[in-house]
C-alpha cells in the first residue's frame, strides 16, 4: 500500500518509525488514514528485522483524535448522525489492540497536542515521551461524547479514579510536565531534545531483547485483573519460554564473560 497520511520508515538498526502526516488537520483520524496505519502496523507484526515501534505525529501535533469532517462521521444537523459505536469497532478498537498485541515495544513521541482519541493512541503505546510544549486532553465532553479508544480503561490505572474522572469529565488540558508528574506518561523533555532524546530511547530498546520486553507488557496488563496465583501462574510460562531463548542464553554468556549482550529478539 501507498501512504499518502502517514509516513513509515525502518532505519538498520530495527526502529521502525510511523509519523501521522496530516499536519495541517493535526494529524486527526480519517477512514483513510486508519486504514494506512493499520497496513503499517500489520507488516512490523509479521517484519523480524523490527525491534521497536517509535509513533509520533507530523508538524505541530501529535494527533487530534478523529476529523470530524471525514465522511464517515460528517453530517447536517438536522439529519440522522452516523453510528458511532460502528466507526470505534472498525477502526479505533482494532488500532488499540494491534498496538498492545505488537510484537515488538511501543514508543509514543508525543510531540505537540494529544487531544480526543490521540491521546487515547499515546497511552495505548509501552512508553509515553512527551515535548514540555505538548499536552493532553480528553476532550470528548466538549461535543457529549465519552471517552474511548481505551482511555476509560488506561486513564484510571495510571492516574487513579478521581484524576481519571477530572481528565474525562471537566476536559481541561494536562501539561506534559503535569501529566510526567501524575505518572500518565513515562518522560518529559525540553523541546530542544527532544527528538534526539527519543532516538535515543528508541536505540535502547532496539538493542534489548525483545521477546523478553513484550511479555513484560504482557504481564502488566493482565495484572489488574488477576490474581495473585494468577499472576504467579503466567510468570512461570514466561519464565519457562524465555528460559529456553536464544535471548537468554546471549544474556548469561554476556554476563559471565563480563561484556555487552549482543540480543538478536530471538
Amino acid at each position: 500500500m501507498s501512504y499518502q497520511n502517514i509516513l513509515f520508515d525502518l532505519n538498520e538498526a530495527g526502529v521502525a518509525r510511523i509519523t501521522l502526516n496530516r499536519p495541517d488537520k493535526m494529524n486527526s483520524f480519517t477512514a483513510a488514514m486508519h486504514a494506512e496505519l493499520r497496513d503499517a502496523l500489520d507488516s512490523i507484526q509479521v517484519n523480524p528485522a523490527v525491534r521497536v515501534l517509535v509513533l509520533t505525529g507530523a508538524g505541530r501535533g501529535f494527533c487530534a483524535g478523529q476529523d470530524l469532517a471525514d465522511a464517515e462521521v460528517r453530517f447536517t444537523p438536522g439529519q440522522i448522525p452516523p453510528d458511532l459505536g460502528d466507526l470505534v469497532e472498525r477502526h479505533y478498537q482494532p488500532l488499540v489492540m494491534r498496538l498492545k498485541n505488537l510484537r515488538v515495544p511501543t514508543i509514543a513521541a508525543v510531540n505537540g497536542i494529544a487531544a480526543g482519541a490521540g491521546a487515547s493512541l499515546a497511552l495505548a503505546c509501552d512508553l509515553v515521551l512527551a515535548a514540555k510544549s505538548a499536552s493532553f486532553l480528553q476532550a470528548f465532553s466538549k461535543i457529549g461524547l465519552i471517552p474511548d479508544t481505551g482511555s476509560t480503561w488506561l486513564l484510571p490505572q495510571r492516574v487513579g479514579m478521581a484524576r481519571a474522572m477530572g481528565l474525562a469529565l471537566l476536559a481541561d488540558k494536562l501539561p506534559a510536565e503535569q501529566a510526567a508528574a501524575w505518572g500518565l506518561i513515562w518522560a518529559v523533555h525540553d523541546d530542544a531534545i527532544f527528538g534526539s532524546e527519543v532516538d535515543a530511547l528508541a536505540a535502547r530498546l532496539a538493542a534489548m531483547p525483545t521477546k523478553a520486553l513484550v511479555r513484560t507488557r504482557q504481564l502488566m496488563q493482565a495484572a489488574p485483573t488477576h490474581t495473585l496465583e494468577q499472576q504467579l501462574a503466567m510468570e512461570g510460562g514466561f519464565m519457562r519460554e524465555l528460559g529456553r531463548s536464544a535471548d537468554y542464553v546471549e544474556g548469561v554468556s554476556a554476563f559471565l564473560d563480563k561484556r555487552a549482550p549482543r540480543f538478536t529478539g530471538a
